[in-house]
């Protein structure tokens, strides 16, 4: 509330309190395909999921994937001799890449804001196949930037990450928002001085975002 309260008291001359967005992928911008994926792997393979979860999450970062440091082969590798699962890894990615559905309510509210000139980037911890999806969909084109930990050789489990976005998009910290749906991703973008929205659902969301871009509230029933 008190985070409300000092935005409804600056001047805002432009459509929104800040001049960037930074968006995550799975989680925000897209369902959480990664999660999805790998609950419906679980289950189809009659696996406990909690327990695969923890551990397909751990060796996305250990084995390098996630920050390009080795390829998808290398990492369906290291979970099959971790958890038994005996799928191609053509099976295994299609199960995962066909859980990140694009909301489209989430789409119309980005073009929106790209309308507006407001500065709008990706930042997500994702492989290879952020790119493979953005060729299925096109959403790159509405963003300024796309940080991926896959390229960048970073995650957001790095709080410099965040210092290295903002030097690179030439902003002050309390010139971007940063939408995240990891709490861990947030504490440390507020740390580095960057204004957040942790995203829970649709309402949640555009209620608090209404508070950097007031025109979201007015615009919301078309979006």
């Amino acid at each position: 509330m008190e985070r409300t309260a000092k935005f409804e008291e600056e001047d805002v001359s432009g459509p929104c309190a800040v001049e960037a967005i930074l968006f995550d992928f799975g989680g925000v911008i897209a369902e959480e395909g990664f999660r999805n994926g790998l609950v419906a792997i679980a289950e189809a393979g009659g696996l406990p999921v909690e327990p695969f979860l923890s551990t397909a999450y751990e060796l996305v970062y250990d084995v390098g994937y996630v920050l390009g440091r080795a390829d998808e082969g290398a990492y369906w590798g290291a979970l099959r001799k971790e958890t038994g699962i005996e799928r191609t890894d053509r099976e295994l990615r299609d199960v995962i890449l066909s859980h990140f559905i694009l909301r489209p309510w989430m789409l119309r509210l980005i073009r929106t804001l790209h309308e507006k000139s407001i500065r709008l980037a990706i930042l997500s911890d994702q492989t290879d196949w952020l790119d493979e999806l953005n060729e299925r969909h096109g959403f790159f084109r509405w963003f300024e930037r796309v940080f991926n930990s896959f390229h960048v050789g970073r995650s957001k489990r790095e709080a410099l990450l965040f210092d290295m976005v903002i030097s690179e998009m030439r902003l002050s910290p309390d010139e971007a928002v940063f939408v995240d749906d990891n709490e861990g991703n947030i504490r440390r973008a507020e740390a580095r001085g960057l204004r957040t929205v942790l995203y829970r659902d649709r309402e949640q969301f555009m209620g608090e975002m209404g508070v950097f871009c007031p025109f979201l509230v007015r615009e919301s029933h078309g979006l």
